[in-house]
């Protein structure tokens, strides 16, 4: 079907593009960028007239909770909320059950998110068989089978013969390895080390627990040459490796999560499980540190770390709880949050969650690569529409996910968060409509 949608505010963070115009969908590709080509007959019309017209969003972390984990959260549901979200993109890791350590269990996942045809499902693979941080896994056939990078989602490979062996073998291929950067032996507590885990009684993880990690990370990629993404980066001593080892010039990219970047330790208040996440919210310090990092660049992108738990699973002593939180219909307003925090302009605030994870996908995208997260001629299109002066008090009944536990939710933090996505495109498909203002 040819959509055009008219008199919205088009906004593409990688160019600049900032005006009011029209935009033309044909073909699950964009053929008009402001102006409607002339003999353009559109078969839906969608009025955006006080709205947004942005690039679809493009998460790098989200855990869709299928195959193993059904009763926290269906591919059908997860992808719905993605959709909702104003999400056409995102990056799975490999912990599911089974983990995605085989070409045909990531064959299988990418098909029937096709079928679904919400969101487009980017895999990565394991980086070693069971994630067990033993053998490496067939790092070229699940390559082939579509995935887009290899990560040991949060289990660390305690053998640093077995990483750097991983990260020469996905330098020889030119694969980029996706990791969290936390030491074993260090990071076993339930919240950040401080004066909150201390008064509470809980086991602490010292921000060392990153920046151990993150050391001993940066001297294998000196000697493997390794491409390297950094998984929810948490502390400021972590954004200062970090921010060095770019300015060296290593091949390395990084993010942090939705929950760091706005939350801190002191948010726990009385044990509230809702907080219990990984890695654990940190010091003020910390939280602003990663928002001056995104805005000038240190940090690549802003990741939802969406991981739907069930209700038996949360409602339990804090440091019983499973940690993780509901994120994907939250990613477009909190950055926006932070980008009026941070005092950034539209275009500034959608960068991190549009073009920036795109670039670090690069050419793992195939043919998607040149026009994701962007709004081009000739482009792929997936879009979000939204209303960026909505607001919205967040609580279960308006979730799409099957997970309803956030740390956003309006019974714990009393305020409502700006923006509502009312239309999301994904290749040129309506994958989510909502006209109705929901406050």
């Amino acid at each position: 079907m040819k959509i055009l949608i008219k008199n919205g505010r088009l906004i593409d963070p990688a160019s600049g593009l900032d005006q009011i115009g029209d935009l033309a969908i044909a073909g699950g590709r964009i053929v008009g960028l402001g102006q409607v080509p002339v003999d353009f007959d559109a078969g839906r019309v969608i009025d955006a007239s006080g709205l947004i017209v942005a690039p679809g969003l493009v998460d790098l972390a989200a855990r869709l909770r299928e195959p193993g984990h059904e009763h926290e959260g269906m591919l059908e549901t997860e992808l719905n909320a993605a959709a909702a979200g104003g999400v056409t993109s995102l990056v799975c890791p490999p912990d599911t059950d089974p983990v995605l350590d085989e070409p045909g269990l990531v064959e299988m996942l990418k098909f029937r998110a096709r079928k679904l045809s919400l969101c487009r499902l980017f895999p990565l693979g394991a980086l070693t068989r069971g994630l067990a941080g033993e053998a490496l896994t067939e790092m070229a056939e699940l390559t082939e089978a579509g995935c887009v990078g290899f990560s040991q989602a949060d289990v660390a490979i305690r053998n640093t013969l077995v990483l750097q062996r991983a990260l020469q073998y996905a330098a020889t291929f030119d694969y980029t390895v996706w990791l969290r950067a936390e030491d074993p032996w260090l990071g076993g507590g339930v919240a950040a080390s401080g004066a909150v885990a201390t008064r509470l009684g809980l086991s602490g993880v010292p921000a060392a627990a990153e920046t151990v990690a993150l050391h001993t990370l940066f001297e294998l990629m000196r000697v493997t040459g390794a491409r390297v993404h950094l998984c929810r980066i948490s502390s400021a001593a972590g954004v200062a490796l970090v921010r060095a080892a770019k300015a060296e010039g290593l091949p390395v990219t990084a993010d942090a999560s939705i929950n760091s970047l706005h939350l801190t330790d002191v948010d726990i208040g009385y044990f509230n499980s809702a907080m219990r996440l990984n890695p654990p919210l940190r010091q003020g310090r910390d939280r602003d540190a990663l928002q001056a990092a995104l805005a000038d660049g240190t940090l690549d992108a802003l990741v939802s770390d969406h991981m739907p738990v069930a209700e038996d699973e949360k409602n339990v002593p804090f440091a019983e709880a499973t940690p993780g939180a509901t994120g994907l219909e939250l990613l477009l307003s909190l950055a926006l949050k932070w980008g009026r925090d941070q005092g950034l302009s539209l275009g500034q605030a959608l960068a991190p969650v549009t073009s920036g994870p795109v670039q670090v996908l690069g050419s793992t995208l195939g043919s998607l690569a040149a026009s994701a997260g962007r709004l081009v001629e000739g482009g792929v299109a997936d879009v979000c529409v939204f209303d960026g002066e909505a607001h919205w008090a967040v609580t279960p009944d308006k979730l799409e996910s099957q997970g309803k536990h956030t740390p956003f939710a309006f019974d714990i933090t009393g305020f409502e968060l700006p923006g509502r996505v009312r239309y999301t495109v994904v290749a040129g498909h309506v994958a989510h409509e909502s006209t109705v203002e929901t406050n």
